[in-house]
């Protein structure tokens, strides 16, 4: 028995000591395999990750911002790193740095042991060069990550020199912000050279490093104090020496804000890319100066917006005489508390709102209308897709018949609409396009009569260089970042005649007056032209304008498409670019605006838009040549059936009595209708001498069409046939 006992024993210790061998060579097997080759040379990592150099107009270099892998250019060599910042480190980070092989077993006992004890991981005894190790070798926190860490950690330490991995560490260890190293980090928390910082803002360089959000200095300032005054205890210093250090300040850097170019780069980075160029140092348009105070503008306005839920916010300078962009700012960049900013606000499409109405009417007034032109600004019920809708004013006051100047000027919707139906949505499209607009691809009718109120959506940067053609009196060019990127020539898009008549009428307060009062924010004390639009449930708000040497763009909202708290483009971004505008004039002769010498000065009565007479109150009207009230050969457009719309629903109300009930058909504007035939499936029903019939309802599907005869003996117009369905 004791035999077979003894056996069985043997057999039991046989199979563990098999089942060891195997899962030892199992695991030796997997961590090989796991071990990832260091690089011959720890600079070349570094030099692998290098992008293109962006410096600014003046050749200060713009990515400092951590775009690029590694910190690539705020380096220092070993000896030129201060010695006190360099003991600090290693006795904060790994005091037995110099003389273990790779791994601190000792730390890593006594944190597991500490661990164990508090029931949670409350320390991680990775040596300085383990965590070089987790820089070349980014993976997740896991022990087996541990475990092949502390393999490479030893192999990096038998390929290069204690002082390699400390000077590489120092350059590359991560911070806030996505700052790297001790250079970017001084700068970043105290805004002065590493060479100027005095021991204790050296000792906060070190414990930092632990935990950047929790030491954060502008947040947790007691936590960095702590931390500071415990590595102070540590070090080897007499009584008077560790009496010093303490009774120095930390001279932090009193406002975060900073040019943060990422955004920017990100962008000329996919341009160049595009043009297939090599990488190098590439002299961009960019002022920082600028751009710091800007950015500083907008992030406080967001500031103060912050109680009416608005979060972003993005603002373009361009200098539209040479076509060059000075300044690219996004709310809040290079902020990690804050949301959504990592997204570039002048290259996301948002919808504009009333700001494309100065294209619409620039493209209205290239067909015909004038500045005198009469707009019914009345209560006006169009279709939308399936169903009706009923434009409304802002202010929801409605003004009668009003000049297209004052129209635009108080930014009025109706009077919009009834641009665009003029003008057709597909030529209106079609001129955006000719701005540069790519954002809005779809066919005209996604877009239909909304288009004059901005439905669509195209980005800041779009919009910017869509007004800088009127600045530049109809010329387009594409917006330029980079030195010598001026040479393209452009083509002209708008004659000057226009050009400088639309932004007269923008710049001039009279017209705008009525919905926006002789105070407003957009009377800025030089002449500018300016638009605010804002969109849909207050998503965006927009404030645009150029002045004789400069066209900006503003634009608020929220990146997550939230709500704003009724934030209007005037309430907002018109703030912002009245400050612009006042940094953009200082020192400098602001001139007015050009006014075309083609254009002709007439008098013409404000209630009809007729020349004036003895008997009509008057004022002063700018024409293009034979455009003059009398002088103009009326345009019928691109007369069409407004309603029904294609496909629309309808549904008898049951609370009306059938023989009650009825549907008004109606014509685009036309001043010079003689007669309209009106047709139901192929069979006339009525014909009348005005662009609209109230017809009964009855139920089925239904087909219309009008035959347009005009008083001016015009070639008469056939419509399109509308289908659509009365349930």
């Amino acid at each position: 028995m004791l035999k077979k006992l003894m056996r069985a024993r043997k057999k039991l210790a046989a199979g563990v000591a098999v089942t060891v061998t195997l899962s030892c060579a199992a695991l030796a097997g997997a961590t090989y395999f796991a071990i990832t080759p260091l690089p011959d040379d720890l600079s070349t990592v570094i030099a692998s990750a290098s992008k293109n150099t962006y410096l600014d107009r003046r050749g200060k270099r713009l990515n400092i911002t951590y775009e690029n892998e590694w910190n690539i250019y705020d380096v220092n060599d070993f000896h030129n790193i201060p010695e006190f910042l360099r003991r600090a480190f290693v006795l904060s980070e790994d005091k037995r740095f110099f003389s273990h092989g790779g791994v601190d077993w000792l730390a890593r006992l006594n944190a597991a042991r500490q661990n164990v004890m508090s029931g949670g991981v409350v320390r991680g005894a990775s040596t300085i060069s383990e965590q070089v190790v987790r820089m070349l070798h980014p993976r997740p926190r896991t022990p087996w990550a541990r475990w092949i860490e502390g393999f490479e950690a030893a192999n990096l330490e038998a390929q290069f020199s204690k002082v390699e991995i400390l000077e590489f560490y120092l350059n590359q260890v991560p911070y806030s912000a996505r700052r790297r190293g001790v250079i970017q980090a001084a700068q970043y928390y105290f805004g002065r050279d590493l060479s100027t910082l005095n021991y204790k803002e050296m000792l906060a360089l070190a414990v930092l490093v632990r935990s950047p959000r929790w030491l954060d200095p502008q947040r947790q300032l007691r936590n960095l104090n702590r931390a500071i005054d415990n590595l102070l205890d540590r070090l080897e210093l007499d009584d008077d020496e560790r009496a010093a250090i303490a009774a120095q300040s930390l001279e932090l850097q009193k406002s975060d804000i900073h040019y943060d170019l990422s955004h920017f780069i990100r962008f000329a980075e996919n341009r160049l890319n595009a043009q297939n160029l090599e990488n190098g140092a590439v002299y961009t348009t960019i002022d920082t100066e600028l751009q710091t105070k800007i950015q500083q503008t907008l992030d406080n306005r967001l500031d103060n917006l912050a109680s009416y839920r608005v979060q972003n916010g993005a603002v373009l300078v361009i200098d539209h005489e040479s076509n060059e962009i000075l300044s690219w700012v996004v709310g809040y960049a290079g902020r990690d508390d804050k949301p959504f900013n990592r997204i570039d606000a002048i290259t996301t499409p948002r919808q504009p709102g009333s700001t494309l109405k100065p294209l619409l009417y620039a493209s209205a007034i290239r067909k015909g209308w004038t500045a005198a032109t009469m707009l019914d600004d009345s209560p006006l019920q169009e279709s939308v897709g399936l169903g009706m809708h009923t434009y409304h004013n802002y202010s929801r006051g409605y003004y009668g018949r009003i000049s297209l100047r004052e129209a635009l000027g108080n930014s009025l919707n109706i009077p919009a609409v009834l641009a665009i139906q003029y003008v057709g949505p597909g030529e209106f499209l079609n001129f955006l396009h000719d701005l540069g607009v790519d954002s809005l691809s779809g066919h005209p009718n996604v877009y239909g009569d909304g288009l004059a109120l901005g439905n669509g959506e195209m980005t800041l940067f779009e919009l910017v260089q869509a007004y800088s053609v009127l600045a530049r009196m109809g010329d387009f060019r594409p917006l330029s970042f980079t030195e010598g990127g001026r040479g393209y020539q452009g083509h002209r898009v708008l004659s000057e005649d226009i050009s400088s008549l639309v932004a007269d009428i923008m710049s001039d307060p009279a017209a705008r007056e009525k919905e926006f009062g002789w105070d407003s924010v957009l009377n800025f004390p030089h002449q500018t032209a300016v638009k605010t639009g804002t969109s849909s449930d207050y998503r965006d708000a927009w404030s645009v304008g150029f002045n004789d040497k400069y066209t900006v763009g503003v634009w608020m909202g929220n990146l997550d498409y939230a709500e704003m708290n009724k934030v209007t483009g005037s309430m907002g971004p018109a703030y912002v670019l009245r400050s612009v505008f006042n940094e953009l004039n200082k020192n400098r002769e602001v001139k007015p605006l050009y006014l075309s010498s083609n254009l002709q000065k007439l008098s013409v009565c404000i209630t009809t838009g007729e020349l004036a007479d003895n008997g009509c109150e008057s004022r002063d009207e700018w024409f293009l040549p034979g455009t003059t009230p009398g002088d103009i050969n009326k345009d019928t457009g691109e007369v069409r059936i407004r309603k029904p719309s294609k496909g629309l629903l309808m549904a008898m109300d049951p609370r009306i009595p059938d023989e009650s009930e009825y549907f008004e058909f109606a014509l685009t504007e036309a001043d010079n209708i003689a007669s309209v035939k009106w047709f139901i499936n192929g069979q006339l029903i009525a014909t009348t001498d005005k662009p609209t019939y109230n017809w009964k309802l009855s139920k089925g599907d239904f087909s219309t069409r009008a035959e347009i005869a005009f008083t001016d003996g015009a070639q008469p117009v056939i419509t399109e046939e509308i289908q659509y369905r009365v349930n």
